[in-house]
């Protein structure tokens, strides 16, 4: 969440920022009267406190003293403010809580850097690679979910058979493919992440933490009945590895990796790119995410896209790069960059990477802090992620692009090895 201190000191710059996301930035004076009147009523509290601890002291003397009327005396006294103590303590946890409830819904601050503009159609294009829109041939202008079909490798209907729409079962030389890609954005990685498979079921603290919880409650899966949430993605679990931990800061960046399956509702997408691959329920990724100082922050970022970058280079196929505007940012993100592939059978952009850095956004939240070398205290740590390798989006654009006349589909060659050596699917 952002930090109510930069608040008190700087409300209208603080609401200004949330503001170029196109939200409502009003509830922030509601928290600026709530926090004048919390810090006022703790300040009385604490007195009250102060002044029964001076009581009890004087009490004590005077039993000693032999004088018991003057302690009983006093002693009443030290009741009647221990119950007015009391009441403003509750006061203070209640007003704490309110702003807590608010502030866990008001969106991270945009960078400086982050472009202007409220809608995806404001959004920056960078560049594109390797893209040239006379290239393809028709058999590659085949919808994957039509290619998978004819070879046996997608099953979209026996998926709905089993769990319901927008599931998908991937067969055969599919399922195989699923899993090369995992292992290949994993071991491209693992020179500098460190590999964790943490759960994938979590507790609401831990949906919390990312922010994740409570505004997008309605896209994701809750388990009732324990009190779990099935990940979006493995930056949930991964960002509260150290909630409620201090970090040493010869540790940063620390730098993680996960492999995990992925669920989503994609509330409100009916009817909206929900055919094959496009937009699924379920699907895996490999997550890359890292712990960072303010300073490391802008190297760990483009590291991470960079990373994203060559492994789809490596792949041969044709992306673009997109700088979000502030108003198509997640909730918790501060600067995004999007990478998108180009599905020829589809003839669609698909973003299969968000490259994010989230300030200290979501580790004010998660608690997560590091000590500075050589300085007293704590400092809240930097968060970024983006996705190494999502699979559904990726191997859709793969099917499509190597697909060949004669209706089989070529292996790239940095799959094969992941492939029991198989160069076809056919």
């Amino acid at each position: 969440m952002i930090d109510i201190r930069l608040l008190r000191i700087e409300p209208e710059a603080v609401k200004a920022a949330i503001s170029r996301r196109g939200e409502d930035a009003s509830v922030l004076d509601r928290v600026v009267q709530l926090d004048i009147r919390q810090r006022s009523l703790a300040e009385e509290r604490d007195q009250i406190r102060n002044e029964v601890n001076k009581i009890s002291k004087q009490v004590g003397g005077l039993h000693r003293d032999g004088k018991t009327d003057e302690a009983a005396e006093l002693q009443v006294r030290s009741r009647e403010l221990g119950v007015r103590e009391d009441e403003l303590a509750a006061e203070v946890d209640s007003l704490a809580f309110e702003i807590r409830e608010i502030l866990l819904r008001v969106p991270n601050m945009p960078a400086d850097e982050t472009p202007d503009g409220l809608s995806e159609q404001e959004n920056v294009l960078v560049r594109h690679e390797n893209w040239n829109p006379d290239a393809y041939g028709e058999h590659q202008r085949v919808p994957h979910w039509e290619v998978g079909e004819q070879l046996g490798i997608l099953d979209v209907e026996r998926g709905t058979k089993l769990s319901g729409s927008m599931f998908v079962m991937y067969s055969g030389m599919g399922a195989t493919l699923c899993r090369a890609l995992i292992q290949y954005g994993l071991d491209r990685n693992a020179d500098a992440y460190r590999e964790m498979r943490p759960p994938t079921l979590v507790k609401t603290t831990t949906m919390v933490s990312t922010g994740h919880l409570p505004k997008f409650e309605e896209d994701a899966y809750h388990l009732e009945r324990d009190d779990l949430w099935a990940i979006p993605t493995a930056e949930v679990p991964l960002t509260s590895l150290h909630r409620d931990e201090v970090i040493d800061e010869e540790d940063l960046p620390l730098k993680l990796m996960a492999h995990t399956s992925c669920f989503r509702r994609e509330a409100g997408s009916a009817g909206r790119d929900t055919r094959g691959l496009l937009r699924v329920h379920e699907f895996d990724k490999v997550e890359l995410l890292a712990y960072a100082t303010r300073e490391q922050s802008p190297e760990v970022h483009a590291d991470i896209l960079d990373r994203a970058e060559a492994a789809i280079t490596d792949l041969g196929l044709s992306y673009r790069v997109l700088d979000l505007c502030a108003g198509d940012l997640g909730g918790s993100s501060a600067r995004t960059f999007d990478l998108e592939v180009y599905a020829p059978g589809a003839d669609q952009w698909l973003e299969v990477s968000s490259v994010s850095w989230f300030s200290d956004y979501q580790a004010r939240r998660a608690n997560v802090r590091y000590r500075p070398d050589g300085e007293k205290g704590t400092k809240i740590v930097d968060t970024l992620n983006g996705s190494g390798l999502a699979v559904p989006r990726v191997w859709a654009a793969v099917v499509e692009t190597y697909r060949q006349p004669d209706g089989t589909v070529a292996v790239p060659e940095v799959l094969q090895p992941y492939m029991r050596g198989a160069t076809t699917i056919g």
